[in-house]
Formats: structure tokens, C-alpha cells, sequence
């Protein structure tokens, strides 16, 4: 089976490593075989490794944008060299939410007419990060589950080198109220008496609930991402949610950022639009 998830934390930790000292950004290296670049904020700039400088700012405007720099990295402890500030799960450069944050709180992308035609929003959205889906259980309360962010009424889950969509116990999805009008239950995939893409099934289920759209961004070298979100897609039942249900790879996304954005990606994370070739690591470098 193909490493996809440890081949493309290779490389990003390759690039941000050769960003990082360019740049001459603060940030130290994880332990371990595989260093991650952890980027530390330059206060005396008002800025962060990890965030495009217009992107930074307007996190940084914006109170419930900015609570999401606070959440603590779970494994700093064991993995992090000791700081005076507290480590920050979007120091990371393998952060998914540092990528989606850098993408929709640059000012200019959600006013792209050719971005926003691509995501089926309007013009101007302002993005909601983590919100709080209310999906119907069958005892008759909700499950406040968190979704990456909400543009509008479209929900999207944000993804780079996470190893799958996560498993659930069979118990937890079935307790869904509409898991088998939604799903075609006994199609969705399980191992060891657990439910597959957890995140694709409640998403959805989200999505039902909300009369939303649903969008998986994800990066195009995680072919067992791709394949995993369609296994989980050919399940839904209703015509009419499978046609709100999109997957757009973070390359086809490039396409309509800004230019300087579309930089950013490319040096930092080897992510360039649709048949362009990324920067070389010589090229991060300079």
C-alpha cells in the first residue's frame, strides 16, 4: 500500500524547512526521524511563519477568526522543544486548518467571481471557522459536531496529511436519526466492527439536516483520500444531496486565489494549479 500521507508530510517538511530559513521565520523543528517546522509568531511584526501576511492581519482583526490560533498542539509536550509561549496546533506547517485559514481569510479570495462560481457561494461570504452543526440524533437531541468551516451554505471539511477521515464505532453513527434515509447503511464501509470516513458520513449528514452543500478540499497527491471519499459518496441515497456533495483538490482551488496566495502555496507547500509543475526546493530556497 502507498504511504500517500507520509510521502506528502516528506515533502512539506522538506519545503517549509527551506521556507522557513529563506525567510529567515522563527520556528524550531519537532523531534523525531521526520522534523516538523513549527513556526513561532513575530510579534514585533504582527506576524506568523505558518500565515500569508494579509491572511495573518485579518485573522488577527477578527476575534472568532483569531480564537482558532489559541487551540494548544496536543503533542507539544513530548515532540517540542520547551518555549515561553505555549505551542499552537496551527504553528504547524502540517496544519490543515493553517492552510484552509491562509486560503479564505486572505481578503481578496472570496471576492474572486471564478472561485466563488467554483464553491457555490456568494460573493463577499465571510467564513465561519468551526462551526457547530447541529445533526439530529435518535434520542432527540443533536450532536454539535465541529465542521472545518462554513461559507454561506456550504460546509466544508479541510484536509492535507491526515491519515483517513477517521472510524467511529458502530454504535456512535448509528445513533444518527437519519443515518438510513441519508445512507445506505449496510454499503458504507467498516473494519474491526467500525465505521469508516466518519467525518464524510456525519458531514453528510450535516449537510441533509441543514439543506447545505457539502465540500472535501483536499490535496490531489492523497489519491487514498480521493478514493475514500467516494467509497463513502456511492452510499448516499437521496439524487438530490449527492449533487450538493463536491471534492476540490487544493491545485484546482490555486487556480482562482490571488497571485500572491498562489506563491505562498506553491513555495510552501508544493501546491500550484491544475498541470503546473511546483517550485523546486533550490527555487524555495532563494
Amino acid at each position: 500500500m502507498i504511504a500517500y500521507a507520509a510521502m506528502l508530510r516528506q515533502e512539506l517538511c522538506a519545503r517549509n524547512s527551506a521556507y522557513a530559513a529563506s525567510q529567515r521565520l522563527p520556528h524550531v523543528l519537532s523531534y523525531g526521524e521526520m522534523p516538523v517546522v513549527v513556526y513561532k509568531p513575530f510579534h514585533e511584526a504582527n506576524g506568523h511563519g505558518n500565515f500569508l501576511s494579509a491572511a495573518y492581519t485579518a485573522i488577527l482583526g477578527k476575534p472568532e477568526w483569531s480564537r482558532r490560533l489559541e487551540k494548544i498542539h496536543s503533542q507539544a509536550a513530548h515532540s517540542l522543544p520547551r518555549a515561553e509561549r505555549r505551542w499552537r496546533e496551527l504553528d504547524s506547517c502540517m496544519s490543515s486548518d493553517a492552510l484552509l485559514m491562509n486560503v479564505f481569510c486572505q481578503p481578496r479570495t472570496l471576492k474572486s467571481r471564478a472561485l466563488t462560481s467554483t464553491l457555490g457561494v456568494q460573493i463577499g461570504e465571510v467564513p465561519e471557522f468551526g462551526f457547530k452543526a447541529r445533526v439530529p440524533l435518535r434520542s432527540g437531541r443533536t450532536d454539535r459536531t465541529e465542521i472545518d468551516m462554513r461559507v454561506g451554505g456550504l460546509l466544508v471539511e479541510s484536509k492535507l496529511t491526515e491519515s483517513d477521515f477517521q472510524v467511529k464505532a458502530l454504535a456512535v453513527v448509528e445513533s444518527y436519526r437519519d443515518l438510513d434515509e441519508v445512507f445506505d447503511r449496510e454499503a458504507l464501509p467498516r473494519v474491526d466492527g467500525q465505521y469508516v470516513s466518519y467525518q464524510l458520513i456525519r458531514n453528510g449528514l450535516a449537510a441533509h439536516a441543514l439543506k447545505f452543500a457539502f465540500c472535501v478540499l483536499l490535496d490531489d497527491r492523497r489519491s487514498d483520500l480521493i478514493e475514500a471519499l467516494y467509497a463513502i459518496m456511492k452510499c448516499v441515497r437521496i439524487p438530490e444531496l449527492r449533487t450538493r456533495c463536491k471534492v476540490l483538490t487544493w491545485q484546482e482551488l490555486s487556480e482562482a486565489v490571488p497571485r500572491g496566495l498562489q506563491q505562498f502555496l506553491d513555495l510552501k507547500y508544493g501546491i500550484v494549479p491544475t498541470g503546473c509543475t511546483p517550485s523546486t526546493l533550490e527555487s524555495t530556497e532563494r
